[in-house]
């Protein structure tokens, strides 16, 4: 299944929905890829045009028996780990959607079966690719430590927005799981402190969820060994407010910065996916003979969703080629789901949880 470096590199697409649908394109426009095959248990609702010339294939399954190079994992989180260890057993590469696994220990089966097969494994921590959000991290490291680390993303879904926020909750039964892997890693990368607890709380908002412990808002605390703290919240649905749905920013002795929302952006509303990424610029203030000294980064050519997608795509694509070691990225997909699924705990326990 190994290709000399000159041939593009056969991509499954498993799961054609907004995600699948996004990194799809991504490996059209790349010449170091060529897509084999969309796998979709039912008809795609909306398919480009230009996807529309590849094999829909009913099943997982099938979609193995081509013996792909890479498989590119898009769907509910309760599939990704079934669905990476087959493709990697299979001997494909393979990219997939966070958060890596539904719990801890499929999670670690994942990375497991990644090193013993010596397959790559990418998760899609998108903003890793983000060069604002690079920046970001960038000029909060130099404020501290100790950090206050205040973000969220509050999404006013409704119509088919709210239904697909109703399915993944059916697997992952609170958004700070889905959501909060991509914050706590930011964070993670602003300190270099261990976290050492965390403390969570959500809640019930709508008579359309059912009674299983399902909830569309949580909100989670994070207490770090150096005295850093970072709190984070996420809610889905219609009644979700629209004012200050928006928040990123980090304070430490020496100043703050912020990602700043420009009126483009907020034009679309908390359920525009290109809002969840994109911003006007940051703002950095930093602390001049005891007084505040504002300044705004402006960063060129600020990228799309689907841009973001490409790049992503691009990474997976060099790690192959370069036989690139992937196990910091591995285990910081496991560190940043261990500590949301401890704040799920802390929330349905009502305590404090020692990580």
């Amino acid at each position: 299944m190994e290709n000399p470096q000159n041939q593009p590199l056969t991509v499954v697409v498993v799961g054609i929905g907004q995600m699948g649908h996004s990194h799809a394109l991504a490996y059209h426009n790349n010449p170091g890829f060529q897509i084999i095959g969309l796998v979709s248990r039912s008809a795609p609702k909306k398919l480009t045009d230009i996807l529309k010339k590849y094999p829909i294939l009913p099943s997982f399954e099938e979609a193995l028996l081509l013996k792909p190079d890479i498989v590119s994992i898009n769907t509910h989180t309760a599939t990704h780990a079934t669905y990476a260890i087959a493709a990697m057993e299979a001997g494909a590469h393979v990219f997939v959607e966070k958060p890596l696994a539904a719990t801890i220990a499929d999670a670690q089966r994942v990375v497991e079966t990644a090193q013993r097969t010596n397959r790559k494994l990418v998760i899609g921590y998108i903003l890793r690719h983000h060069p604002s959000w690079v920046e970001f991290i960038r000029q909060a490291r130099q404020l501290g430590p100790p950090f206050v680390m205040r973000m969220n993303l509050n999404q006013r879904s409704s119509g088919d927005a709210w239904d697909i926020h109703k399915r993944i909750l059916q697997d992952v039964k609170n958004p700070i799981i889905d959501c909060g892997v991509h914050y706590i890693d930011v964070m993670l990368q602003i300190t270099d402190s261990k976290p050492v607890q965390v403390r969570g709380m959500g809640l019930s908002l709508s008579d359309e969820l059912p009674s299983d412990g399902q909830v569309n808002y949580g909100h989670l605390q994070v207490i770090f060994e150096d005295g850093s703290v970072g709190w984070y919240e996420a809610g889905w649905g219609p009644m979700m407010s629209e004012t200050a749905h928006f928040v990123k920013d980090v304070m430490g002795p020496r100043g703050s910065v912020s990602i700043v929302m420009g009126d483009n952006e907020k034009a679309g509303g908390s359920a525009d996916i290109d809002s969840h990424t994109k911003m006007s610029g940051l703002r950095v203030s930093t602390v001049v003979d005891g007084r505040p000294n504002d300044r705004m980064i402006y960063m060129e050519g600020e990228p799309s969703h689907y841009e973001l997608c490409a790049r992503e795509q691009q990474f997976l694509l060099d790690a192959i080629r370069e036989n690139q070691d992937l196990t910091q990225h591995m285990m910081d997909a496991i560190r940043s789901l261990t500590i949301v699924s401890a704040v799920d705990r802390s929330m349905r326990e009502k305590r404090a949880i020692d990580v």
